[in-house]
């Protein structure tokens, strides 16, 4: 039950399993602070239509998101052609400003980020809502499966068209789809080379028609992009190592996130999708780093 990919226009987007289409490429928000406004509209000109962001302080900007929106709504950049994606993050990744009552149970605690996302990015609903990361290391716990639940209702009432999570281990996953009222949709994990990237995770997404959101692509992997076959892969189709991993990950069926701060990378990165690796290469890229 693969993810399916269709185009919409002139657009490629991915197909998750219930049927809601997500473009093929993703910006990334983190870490940009003041820069998150002019940035998510400099990605959108640039030609991004998915943006990711969370309800955390300590990392992201989730208020200057929903600026850039009511900006971007104002150019004629409607709301309804951006998919939207945000996040809950439990007390342990917030610092003292956290979005919710932190003291409250944990249903209460996902419905007032839940609000307060809607309230900082001007919309009535979010393409994607995603729980940022388990709160244990190995299997899942009571505290997850409430979470869980609750992110279930918030998927059962419309105001997200699908749920995910993050920074999962492929136990987890697995437990989660088996035993979920509604498996995740999407799945968002750091994606290392060395580690096969993530290769057990994405067989399960694979298994599930779940698509595969894969972050930190070049960031986490500095020594592949600088690999002499990579090098000679780019050189061939005239492209750049970024964009050769980038490539790389959608042709694997991987949904990659691109945090960049500049313009030019920007429209690099979204290039990547006007050529194609051979099979030989994909091969040789899957296994460069083990």
């Amino acid at each position: 039950m693969a993810a399916a990919f269709r185009l919409e226009g002139n657009n490629m987007t991915l197909t998750t399993y219930n049927q809601v289409p997500i473009p093929t490429f993703m910006y990334g928000t983190a870490w940009k602070k003041e820069a998150t406004k002019e940035l998510v509209q400099l990605a959108v000109a640039s030609g991004f239509t998915a943006i990711d962001t969370s309800n955390q302080l300590i990392h992201y900007e989730e208020a200057l998101v929903g600026e850039a929106l009511q900006a971007l709504e104002k150019q004629g950049i409607k709301r309804g052609t951006l998919f939207l994606q945000t996040k809950f993050t439990s007390v342990d990744g917030q610092d003292h400003r956290t979005p919710y009552d932190a003291s409250a149970d944990l249903t209460t605690q996902v419905r007032q980020s839940f609000d307060s996302s809607l309230t900082h990015l001007c919309t009535e609903y979010v393409d994607s809502y995603v729980l940022h990361a388990p709160f244990q290391r190995r299997g899942l716990g009571e505290a997850d499966w409430e979470v869980w639940a609750a992110m279930e209702g918030l998927y059962q009432s419309g105001k997200t068209k699908m749920i995910g999570i993050s920074n999962v281990t492929a136990g987890q996953l697995t437990q989660l789809c088996e035993q979920a009222n509604h498996k995740p949709m999407v799945v968002q994990n750091r994606c290392f080379a060395a580690l096969g990237w993530d290769k057990e995770v994405r067989e399960i997404c694979q298994a599930h028609g779940i698509i595969y959101q894969g972050f930190s692509l070049l960031t986490a992997n500095r020594a592949v992009l600088a690999d002499p076959e990579i090098r000679a892969i780019a050189q061939r189709l005239g492209a750049g190592s970024a964009q050769i991993i980038f490539r790389f990950a959608m042709q694997i069926g991987m949904l990659p996130l691109t945090g960049t701060t500049s313009q030019r990378h920007m429209k690099e990165d979204l290039q990547a999708e006007q050529f194609a690796l051979s099979t030989e290469e994909i091969q040789r890229i899957e296994t460069i780093a083990l």
